[in-house]
């Protein structure tokens, strides 16, 4: 019998691909980021029959490579963009009551000073509006801290001319996690998702209406067509190569700017606070603490060579370094501390004689005579409320040509994410530790029994039945038991096909623990060659593209265009 396990196992690929190709869909959704993994979720919750393609692992593009905050966007009331502030603000605590696994409450601390972007009135002020806007919980509302007060929090600040901070809560994320955890919700549902699936042309009727896309599987190689009433174009920073697909790139355009963030080691770089803080140039830069390490950025500059693999620059490092020795002189950073970066594109909708930051994020939606529907712009954030709207004219597209109708309400709001329906973030902490008790019993170490609880929420019961399989690999391979069981859970319930999908997306390790990733390389690379049956030219093709990765992050080249 099929299940939504064997519809997201990438053992199982061959029999999804027949599954697609033999089906016609209600919807059709080209990209599997947080935004298309949002689409099939609230169309699938709604009983609509979706598909999703991508052609490359899910998360692998601009929604792997975000700052990794569920935030409120502050900055952008120094803008006036109240209503981006109010909608995304609220959806923040969405994505945490339904998510709490992959999200988490974290104070950020906004120093001000003498001559900055910031003063205490205007602090205090953008805070209080932001508090208000947000519908932030009274326990999480704003405090505004004395000079003294903000370097208690955290002492590496630059003390010269600090006047005090404001004192705030955002929420930290996996953005890969999360958009995984989405799109695992929309299968369970009954989408169908595939990765490495690139669409190569649309499929129109004799009234020049979309009603499919032919469909490369990249790891296979064959092409099917996809049939399906509408067509959603998700593809974030490739949306305007599909519209050209489609003959209909016209009047606004998409703006692509590039984000490049440093990763330190906690030693090197030991902050205990969030920080987030005004650059000399004005812009506002974050600085996390995170699992021993310490990640900053992000740099905004405009961008246009290769969509698919934005690297760090020279001029990408040297920013964030200086950025992070103006507010924490005392640490005197250099590019040899540098232990991993990542770079993304925002796809923003252009806006004439604006420079990068000044780009409103909101997002927007292109209807063209062909029916296909485009949504271009929008934050991480406010994902779950663009995919309402997208799906809404969807549904009022379908109706209105007489493919559907009696489709209701999102209902998405409430739905727990995949892992989530823990019962609400309040008791998140007690399943966390009475889950972890069944591990150490399962046989892991109380530490990484809690990590894998955090990590999975309630598919930790998947997890753990895998501990037998788990075992007899540890036996045949060396690898840890705990890494085995991420492996197992990723390859099978996960859809993880190649070595970076498991080491990038589904762990996060190659940004956050590159010393995991270099010590336990080879025997990954062994076990899943083995469970996917790679060819010897595939499972060459793989290691290079890791060790590819494990060189760009922390290599940095001349500049965009030296590929």
């Amino acid at each position: 019998m099929e299940t939504n396990h064997t519809r997201f196992n990438a053992l199982n690929r061959p029999e999804i691909v027949r599954g697609i190709r033999d089906s016609k869909f209600d919807l059709l959704v080209i990209g599997g980021g947080i935004t298309g993994a949002g689409i099939a979720l609230d169309a699938a919750s709604r009983g609509l029959k979706a598909a999703v393609v991508d052609m490359q692992d899910f998360a692998a593009g601009t929604s792997s490579r975000s700052t990794k905050l569920v935030h409120g966007g502050l900055r952008y009331l120094k803008q006036l963009e109240v209503g981006v502030v109010a909608e995304v603000g609220k959806e923040r605590a969405i994505v945490y009551e339904n998510g709490p696994h992959v999200t988490t409450p974290e104070w950020m601390l906004l120093p001000f000073y003498k001559g900055g972007t910031f003063g205490k009135f205007s602090t205090s002020l953008g805070l209080r509006v932001y508090d208000f806007l947000a519908g932030v919980k009274r326990s999480e509302r704003r405090k505004m801290l004395s000079a003294n007060e903000t370097l208690a929090k955290e002492p590496l600040l630059k003390q010269e001319d600090l006047r005090g901070g404001g004192y705030y809560v955002e929420y930290r994320t996996d953005d890969a996690r999360l958009t995984i955890e989405v799109m695992k919700k929309a299968v369970e549902l009954g989408a169908v998702a595939l990765p490495y699936a690139k669409v190569e042309s649309f499929q129109y009727d004799g009234n020049g209406k979309a009603i499919g896309a032919n469909v490369r599987d990249l790891i296979e190689g064959e092409t099917f067509l996809l049939e399906a009433k509408k067509i959603v174009n998700a593809a974030g920073p490739w949306v305007d190569t599909l519209r050209e697909a489609d003959g209909s790139k016209r009047g606004k355009t998409l703006h692509l700017t590039k984000g490049v963030h440093l990763v330190f080691d906690q030693k090197r770089f030991p902050l205990g606070q969030a920080v987030y803080f005004d650059t000399p140039d004005g812009r506002m830069v974050f600085a996390i603490p995170r699992d021993g390490k310490t990640y900053i950025g992000t740099t905004d500059t405009n961008y246009k060579a290769n969509i698919a693999h934005p690297r760090m620059t020279k001029a990408d490092s040297d920013y964030v370094l200086n950025a992070a020795n103006f507010m924490f002189p005392t640490l005197r950073l250099t590019p040899d501390d540098i232990e991993s970066s990542w770079a993304g594109l925002r796809p923003l909708i252009h806006q004439e004689g604006k420079d990068p930051s000044e780009i409103s994020r909101k997002d927007e939606i292109f209807v063209s005579t062909s029916g296909l529907i485009s949504i271009a712009g929008g934050k991480l954030t406010g994902y779950r409320k663009m995919a309402e709207t997208v799906v809404d004219k969807a549904v009022r597209l379908l109706a209105e040509d007489g493919m559907g109708g009696g489709i209701g309400p999102s209902v998405t709001k409430s739905l727990p994410l995949a892992g989530g329906d823990v019962g609400g973030s309040a008791v998140f902490p007690a399943f966390v530790r009475d889950n972890a008790e069944r591990g150490v019993r399962a046989g892991l170490e109380r530490t990484e029994a809690e990590h894998l609880v955090r990590k999975y929420g309630t598919n930790i019961d998947i997890v753990l039945g895998l501990m037998g399989e788990a075992k007899r690999e540890a036996v045949a391979t060396g690898l840890p038991k705990g890494l085995l069981l991420e492996l197992l859970y990723a390859v099978r319930y996960e859809m993880a096909s190649t070595p970076c999908d498991f080491w990038i997306r589904r762990t996060g390790s190659l940004l956050f623990d590159r010393d995991r990733v270099l010590k336990w390389k080879d025997g990954v690379h062994a076990c899943m060659a083995r469970l996917l049956e790679w060819t010897e030219e595939r499972s060459a093709a793989y290691a290079k593209e890791l060790e590819d990765e494990l060189a760009y992050a922390v290599i940095p080249q001349d500049d965009d265009n030296a590929d």
